[in-house]
């Protein structure tokens, strides 16, 4: 324990004994650190191969099909968890917290996905074309409204009369994968109706 007190001692020391610019200057190195893990992270990504969503509509009613290709493409070879298409509904809302100042909070209302491969491995060098379908949320079907998830997207949509409110769309094309997985995505537009 004394051990513990006397590292915090010579901590404490250290940082009231520092001049006025190192502070500025740690703070500043670790900003840089975490720009050149971002960096590095998406040059990995990049040099393992790539996802080119294609989706030729963008606007959608309930209870139709979002169709859509993506060209796969690895660069190494990947072990593959399993290739999937999700149609996901984010709720947005922005908001001022106690201080006035503005914030946003996202959560995640609505999610449905198709695998179109499971666990395989994929060659460096393999490229294939992918055609998919998805389905949007059917609003019209009472089996639909009295799931959970059609409970959850009835009180999204009412809380969408308050303007600071909205939710956001999107196709997205994912390789889970050990490492480091491939992934795109594309903003739609769903016209879902009147809700009950």
């Amino acid at each position: 324990m004394s051990r513990v007190c006397g590292i915090c001692l010579f901590i404490n020391y250290q940082i009231n004994t520092m001049p006025d610019n190192t502070l500025l200057i740690v703070i500043c190195t670790v900003l840089v650190l975490l720009l050149v893990g971002v960096v590095i992270y998406f040059a990995m990504r990049f040099m393992r191969g790539s996802i080119s969503l294609t989706i030729p509509q963008t606007s959608f009613g309930a209870g139709q099909f979002v169709a859509g290709s993506f060209d796969l493409l690895t660069k190494k070879s990947i072990q593959g968890n399993q290739l999937v298409v999700t149609l996901k509904g984010t709720k947005i809302t922005e908001y001022r917290n106690n201080d006035g100042d503005k914030k946003t909070r996202t959560d995640e209302i609505y999610r449905d996905q198709v695998v179109l491969e499971a666990a395989r491995e994929y060659p460096a060098g393999y490229s294939a074309k992918y055609d998919f379908q998805i389905a949007t949320p059917n609003v019209q079907s009472p089996e639909f409204m009295n799931s959970g998830i059609g409970q959850t997207l009835v009180s999204a949509f009412r809380l969408l009369s308050d303007r600071r409110t909205r939710i956001k769309w999107k196709i997205e094309v994912r390789l889970d994968a050990k490492g480091i997985d491939l992934a795109a995505s594309k903003s739609i537009q769903l016209n879902l109706g009147q809700f009950h």
